[in-house]
């Protein structure tokens, strides 16, 4: 897969879903959909991602920022 910026997709190898900052060589850097640190997958390790896996990465973000305030 070579995605473009800005667009999710899926970590095969974690299960991670991450937004698409930038490409290097075989790598792409993908940050978490609500920000966060970055982490680099091979780009044969990558797909998009469904509505249903972005919108179940988001809400889990908020879910773990509402624990952090609690």
């Amino acid at each position: 897969m070579t995605p473009e910026r800005g667009a999710c997709a899926v970590d095969l190898r974690t299960g991670r879903v991450g937004e698409v900052m930038d490409q290097l060589g075989r790598f792409v850097q993908l940050r978490p959909l609500r920000g966060g640190v970055e982490w680099d997958c091979p780009r044969d390790q990558l797909r998009e991602a469904t509505a249903a896996e972005r919108l179940r990465a988001d809400l889990a973000e908020v879910n773990r920022r509402t624990r952090l305030f609690r």
